[in-house]
């Protein structure tokens, strides 16, 4: 089979994708041996962490919202998330934003519910935390996300911060995927530059690169995805570069991605908060980003 991945078609199975995303459900509860996993392989993938049903019930809620605004096939299973065909694409994508879609209910009681929040407290020891920002992706037909760290996005709090991606429903490749570069925690001239950026301070891109091979075939990395069911999740931290394969269903694929840290350690003020600021610069039109190949030149990577 193969997958979209920007503009690149890649088999899977492959040297450049494969699907060998190691499952950590067998030591769910050594949290000693899922730090260990953490430091070595960059991610931690737990199948059903949420609960299918929990998952399910966040899905309706968005899908009611999007089938509202008339970006749905007409007679359509609601919950499939079919797109309506004449949909402009650019146009969902601005409807559907984090910032409305973040106060669902469904959404919140997913992302802060006790099976992520204690997973967190025992992996981090203490009390935690996740930012009142939640990240909700509506990703339409032939989209998908460029290869960077989380990183340079919110990286003003502790270093200690993680990401955890969930499905919401379940996903299938054609569907488009998560993917992790393996080993890409440990690119180190990588991490000192690009992962030591600040978008809103920089004023770079933000993404590191669109060209999954490009990071195969010169900083060593490995492609990774796999099928994901609804109440899955996968954790990562801010130097574990990831992207998403390109959506070639007719469907919209929902995903949130939302971080979560101690309690007790400082955290980045973009995200918390009853309104969080979010980009400040980064997003302002009037400001000029530094192109990606100028960034890259500059860091030396």
């Amino acid at each position: 089979m193969k997958v979209k991945f920007l503009n690149h078609e890649l088999e899977v199975g492959s040297r450049y994708l494969t699907t060998d995303l190691r499952e950590s459900n067998d030591v769910l509860d050594d949290v000693p041996e899922l730090r260990k996993r953490m430091a070595e392989d960059g991610y931690l993938l737990i199948r059903n962490l949420h609960g299918r049903e929990r998952v399910l019930e966040a899905r309706r809620g968005i899908m009611k919202d999007i089938n509202r605004r008339g970006f749905l096939k007409p007679g359509s299973p609601m919950m499939e998330g079919i797109i309506k065909p004449d949909s402009d694409h650019d146009a969902i994508q601005s409807a559907m934003s984090n910032r409305h879609l973040i106060r669902l209910p469904e959404l919140t009681n997913l992302v802060e519910g006790r099976p992520v929040m204690d997973f967190f407290a025992r992996f981090l020891g203490g009390d935690v935390l996740t930012f009142d920002f939640k990240w909700l992706r509506t990703m339409c037909p032939g989209l998908g996300s460029s290869l960077h760290y989380d990183a340079v996005f919110m990286n003003r709090g502790t270093a200690d911060l993680y990401t955890c991606w969930s499905p919401l429903g379940d996903l299938t490749l054609e569907m488009g995927t998560l993917a992790i570069c393996l080993g890409s925690n440990r690119f180190e001239k990588i991490k000192q530059t690009y992962g030591q950026s600040d978008v809103d301070r920089d004023l770079i891109q933000g993404d590191f690169s669109n060209d999954p091979i490009e990071m195969v075939e010169r900083f060593g990395g490995t492609w990774a995805t796999t099928e994901f069911r609804a109440g899955d999740a996968i954790m990562f931290g801010m130097h574990t570069m990831h992207g998403s394969t390109d959506n070639q269903s007719d469907k919209i694929r929902l995903s949130s991605d939302t971080r979560y840290q101690l309690a007790s350690e400082p955290v980045d003020e973009r995200w918390i908060g009853t309104e969080p600021k979010g980009h400040y610069r980064f997003k302002d039109a009037g400001n000029k980003i530094e192109p990606l190949e100028k960034s890259r030149v500059r860091w030396g990577v």
